[in-house]
């Protein structure tokens, strides 16, 4: 069986879109290879997308910004778009997720937008366990 090759990416691949990735690594690297891209990548992942996903066991220390250009030559069965822009990949790949941008909010936010992460990424997680086939095509 062949993992499924998500890509989840927001605007600034700084906080949504790393939080998505690391609970998709944490949580279903059985059945996903994740990864995540910005439409414009900040300079850093901040101090709090680092600490918030920390409270939750999840370490993003290793984790940097990447512009979506960088990961254009990889074929992803899902793209999971938390940017609410249009992203230049193939529109039947891709699912919308809408949660509120955490960047330069409160610790509050921060939170509130990883544990809505968190929720839709367990479900996609779950969705890929139940697969019969697999991801294959």
């Amino acid at each position: 069986m062949r993992k499924m090759r998500v890509l989840f990416v927001c605007i600034g691949n700084a906080c949504r879109s790393q939080m998505a990735e690391g609970f998709a690594r944490a949580y279903g690297g059985d059945v996903m290879e994740a990864s995540s891209a910005g439409l414009s990548p900040y300079s850093h992942v901040p101090p709090a997308t680092r600490e918030t996903m920390g409270e939750k066991g999840i370490d993003l220390e290793l984790h940097y910004p990447k512009h979506i250009s960088e990961v254009a030559e990889i074929d992803f069965d899902l793209v999971i778009n938390l940017s609410g822009r249009e992203v230049p990949v193939d529109e039947a790949k891709v699912r919308e997720w809408a949660v509120r941008d955490p960047f330069g909010g409160s610790e509050s936010s921060y939170r509130t937008a990883r544990d809505r992460i968190e929720e839709h990424v367990m479900k996609l997680v779950l969705e890929a366990r139940q697969m019969p086939e697999g991801w294959g095509r």
